[in-house]
């Protein structure tokens, strides 16, 4: 399927911003929804919206249906061994959250040690940050290579048998590499460590085979893949999330409750509290169908073209800085850039006003700024529905840039 027709199914993308047609690239920060998506949602509150599980009329079981068919969806999607281990959860920051108190504070104690990255966003940098401090552990980081990818060599050095925990992302969200986490999985598991992913700008972008990757849990956020906000995926190994405590108590994750003890119901429902994202999980169900009919590989080849003409043309800019590999087949559709003496706000600012929408700030990934000794950088995402013309208007829009600054300044 073409860029040109795959942006017809967005509604959203067809509007002018200050006067200018919209070019949307800020997809890493959340993606758009095609029409597919908004239409399950509307049917579901216009057509059978209920709750699921507890009732036995007609609305109920046709909204459990949905909804644990969209379980099942994301299984395949994953390659997971079972629907029990998949978990439905608010997004990538509440799955490494269950994992880092569910599973860490049972199997992390003092003198343990705990390994990431610098290039970690913050919601796989603070769980575990809290986490040593509550268990008096060590958290240690892998260095990187000049070009921000994982030194495999000191990876090695730095996963010892102290390691409990390697807890790395599958794809960074500022720098667009493409992490080998099967790699770092068995390093981590030859020293008796499990392998936590986060895979936020992972599985919108790539096939995800867990089993593949032999990883012990991996999480996505729906948002970032044209499903809707609100919803994500904690993907754990039935033998891990068999001996984990739940980290909310309440409806539905129970079986019995007496007025002293409670007992809890099986995989995956006791890590799902309350009233699910039932609207959410369908409609992640929609996105994925919707992914599927492009295909995987199609996604991750059409990304690396587009970074590749990205990188070529944005490279010939004077005093524009790239951060990250230089290869297109090392990243995603993310680039990461500076302009000499311009500050990203105000790139962004300008490229606003010719309806160009990117992302300027730390990015949630404030140790990596201070690694590459930056406060900020401006972002360019690229997706599915982006075109080689969407970056000719970027590099017009950069380029505008530096001549305004240059002029008034």
């Amino acid at each position: 399927m073409k860029a040109s027709d795959v942006r017809k199914q967005f509604p959203i993308l067809d509007q002018e911003v200050n006067g200018h047609p919209l070019v949307y690239l800020d997809s890493a920060a959340t993606s758009q929804k095609p029409v597919q998506v908004i239409e399950a949602l509307n049917d579901y509150y216009r057509g059978y919206n209920s709750n699921v599980h507890r009732g036995v009329h007609t609305l109920g079981t046709r909204a459990t249906d949905k909804y644990e068919g969209a379980r099942e969806k994301v299984r395949r999607f994953i390659n997971a061994s079972s629907t029990e281990e998949v978990i439905f959860t608010r997004g990538t920051t509440t799955a490494i959250n269950t994992v880092a108190v569910s599973y860490g504070r049972a199997n992390v104690n003092q003198g343990d040690e705990i390994v990431i990255t610098y290039m970690e966003h913050h919601s796989n940098i603070i769980p575990w940050q809290q986490l040593a401090k509550e268990k008096g552990a060590q958290l240690k980081f892998i260095p990187l290579r000049e070009d921000g990818s994982i030194n495999m060599d000191e990876a090695k050095n730095t996963i010892t048998d102290k390691t409990k925990i390697v807890s790395t992302s599958h794809v960074s969200n500022v720098l667009g590499v493409i992490n080998p986490i099967k790699e770092l999985a068995a390093i981590a598991h030859s020293h008796g460590a499990v392998m936590v992913v986060d895979g936020a700008q992972g599985a919108p972008h790539m096939k995800v085979d867990v089993r593949d990757l032999d990883c012990d849990f991996y999480s996505l956020s729906g948002h970032k893949m044209c499903a809707p906000t609100g919803i994500g995926v904690l993907y754990g190994k039935k033998e891990h999330l068999e001996k984990m405590e739940p980290i909310e108590f309440g409806g539905e994750m129970i079986d019995f409750v007496g007025l002293y003890e409670s007992t809890w119901k099986e995989l995956p429902w006791k890590f799902e509290a309350g009233t699910p994202i039932i609207a959410g999980a369908i409609g992640l169900g929609a996105a994925i169908d919707f992914l599927n009919e492009i295909g995987s590989e199609a996604i991750l080849e059409h990304e690396h073209k587009l970074a590749a003409y990205a990188l070529e043309k944005m490279s010939e800019i004077e005093n524009l800085k790239i951060y990250g590999p230089l290869e297109a087949s090392k990243r995603v559709g993310v680039i990461t850039f500076n302009i000499e003496d311009v500050h990203p706000h105000d790139v962004a600012t300008v490229l606003d006003a010719e309806g160009i929408a990117v992302r300027a700030g730390h990015h949630c990934a404030q140790p990596l700024m201070k690694w590459l000794d930056v406060s900020a950088t401006a972002r360019a995402s690229f997706y599915i529905y982006n075109t080689e013309q969407d970056i000719d208007r970027l590099v017009e829009g950069l380029v505008k840039t530096k001549e305004y600054f240059t002029n008034v300044f």
